[in-house]
């Protein structure tokens, strides 16, 4: 065959499409379960975050050492243990399948319960894990994190220092959650109020959204003694 040709040439290019195509299919194809394993690994190292526990050298066994079980939480706030594989995308499971987790925990011989909640702040989606005691009332510690908000300003809910002025804040007032996220300085009621974000409002906001909105899909739970 004439090397120089058209023809050549379009053979030859047909031919490496198809052979980089189908190397790129068998790699893919390779590592998604190891992906899906990392993604579950970071999933449950944020959930343990919202407990505390962090800087683990195994989170696998830590998980499984603080985490007791993965809990539906039904209509009128009733928990039944949950059968299926291990979720990571929480907003889809609850808008797909309808179904509102809750982790118990056990933290030195005390019952907690991670709720996680999700939302969208200024640039696209923020997430993040609720860490109650066991009133059902007090947060025990938070872990908040986002795809895309500005270094310096939104991106600081994912600091240890925002998160921890949720702390001691109440979740319910009666059967409405009031669990707040306010302008930074504008804290009136420091039960359930917490100082947003200076220069960061609408991530601020969407935090406060997040929380209400999720944390509201719980209410007969976290109202039940």
């Amino acid at each position: 065959m004439n090397t120089n040709s058209n023809s050549y040439t379009i053979i030859y290019a047909s031919v490496m499409v198809v052979i980089v195509a189908f190397l790129l299919a068998f790699v893919n194809s390779s590592l998604r379960d190891l992906q899906g394993k990392n993604v579950e690994l970071d999933t449950k190292k944020q959930i343990l975050s919202a407990l505390g526990v962090t800087e683990v050298e195994d989170a696998e066994k830590a998980f499984a050492e603080y985490v007791e079980s993965d809990m539906i939480v039904a209509k009128d706030g009733s928990l039944s243990k949950y059968e299926g594989k291990f979720v990571t995308a929480y907003e889809k499971e609850y808008k797909e399948n309808d179904r509102a987790h809750v982790f118990v925990c056990n933290v030195k011989g005390e019952k907690k319960y991670v709720i996680p909640v999700f939302g969208a702040g200024l640039w696209g989606a923020i997430w993040g894990y609720v860490a109650l005691d066991e009133d059902k009332n007090t947060i025990f510690g938070t872990y908040f994190s986002h795809a895309s908000e500005t270094p310096g300003l939104g991106a600081e809910i994912a600091l240890p220092h925002f998160q921890s002025l949720f702390v001691g804040k109440h979740v319910m007032e009666g059967e409405s959650v009031a669990l707040s996220v306010v302008k930074n300085g504008k804290v009136a009621n420091p039960e359930f109020e917490v100082d947003g974000i200076s220069g960061g409002t609408i991530t601020s906001n969407g935090v406060d959204a997040m929380l209400k909105n999720c944390m509201g899909q719980y209410t007969k739970f976290l109202t039940t003694k």
